[in-house]
């Protein structure tokens, strides 16, 4: 039965391969969530949405932009913790802040975040001696923070609300119960595999230490504040009536972005707004919109501008300074100091 998976495998991994796989996901995606789009809004008035929007209260578009703002200083932290984990300790925050927030709001927006993003921390890393190999590390804790705040939040969410992830996959409160149960299940897997001993993946110069479980706990929860903070920011923006529970519109607002980066459109777009008007079809579809374009201006559009120009003042600034990026050639060894080491001397740095 082995010999007949292995072949298996070997035959998907030669004629098909995972690549193809994601790029028609991808395309089935877009092309279902332009399909809802066009017959969800086809015989919207635009000038009903321009008035949704005006009667937003400013307040609560305040209160979201603020929220908006934790959720990027959050990012920050994704950052911090992936430099602390790959042993990285000489670089500092500021510099982890300036790589955190330009990648992931220049990501967001283009696309392709691991490549996008990826190439924005590496021209910022780069200047502190860090190579691609330490840079992809980077990517991949900062993807592993990321992941474990969604599986947390969609297991523990899912489960108390089963009938929230039911308006987008259509499936029953049962199953969708038992979906978050299974997601709670791996979680606590995974944390009793990184409690028992240190671990590691990986091979030669691409080897990562990962967290132990305390700093694993650390990750769980930079991972829940940043989806927190962006979930609270649209739940000020969606209509006061009819009510919706915070935990439902979380549940909704994560899986809603999940598909959105299934679909590696910039930003989601198309693919997000789709999933969150029909989830949320209770509402008023001009006063939701209104909602989802204030969030989207909020999110994606002011942070991409401000990036783009803290980079371009940046890259200005160095080319008359003459500084160059200090590009190492030969990988450097992979993390030998643990990441519970650092934060135990590091204290308030350690978020």
């Amino acid at each position: 039965m082995l010999d007949v998976l292995r072949a298996v495998a070997r035959f998907f991994n030669r004629y098909i391969g995972w690549q193809r796989v994601g790029f028609v996901l991808s395309l089935v995606i877009i092309g279902t969530a332009l399909t809802v789009l066009y017959r969800m809004l086809h015989k919207i008035d635009v000038n009903d949405v321009w008035a949704a929007v005006h009667a937003i209260s400013m307040t609560d578009v305040a209160i979201a932009a603020l929220f908006v703002a934790g959720g990027y200083f959050t990012l920050t932290f994704y950052d911090l913790f992936a430099l602390r984990t790959i042993g990285k300790t000489h670089i500092p925050y500021r510099i982890a802040a300036l790589a955190g927030f330009t990648s992931y709001s220049i990501g967001h927006n283009i696309g392709a975040t691991v490549f996008t993003g990826g190439a924005v921390r590496y021209r910022i890393y780069s200047m502190y001696g860090l190579n691609a190999v330490d840079v992809a590390k980077i990517c991949f804790v900062a993807g592993l923070t990321f992941w474990l705040g969604n599986v947390t939040v969609l297991g523990i969410g899912i489960t108390i609300h089963p009938e929230a992830a039911g308006a987008i996959d259509q499936l029953g409160p049962g199953v969708n119960r038992a979906i978050g149960i299974g997601l709670l299940v791996v979680l606590t897997g995974y944390l009793a595999w990184v409690f028992t001993a240190p671990r590691e993946i990986g091979r030669g110069g691409w080897t990562v230490n990962l967290p132990n479980g305390p700093t694993t706990l650390l990750q769980i929860v930079i991972g829940i504040f940043d989806l927190m903070f962006c979930a609270l920011a649209m739940y000020m923006l969606v209509p006061a009536e009819p009510h919706i529970d915070f935990i439902t519109l979380a549940v909704i607002f994560v899986t809603a972005t999940l598909l959105g980066f299934a679909s590696h459109a910039p930003g989601g777009l198309g693919v997000f707004d789709a999933a969150m008007l029909v989830a949320l079809w209770q509402y008023d579809k001009e006063q939701l919109l209104a909602g989802l374009l204030l969030f989207r201006l909020l999110y994606y559009l002011v942070p991409f501008a401000l990036a783009v120009t803290i980079i371009g003042i940046r890259e200005i600034w160095l080319s008359l300074k003459g500084t160059r990026p200090k590009i190492e050639l030969h990988p450097v060894a992979t993390v030998t100091k643990p990441i519970s080491t650092e934060l135990e001397g590091n204290g308030s740095n350690a978020k």
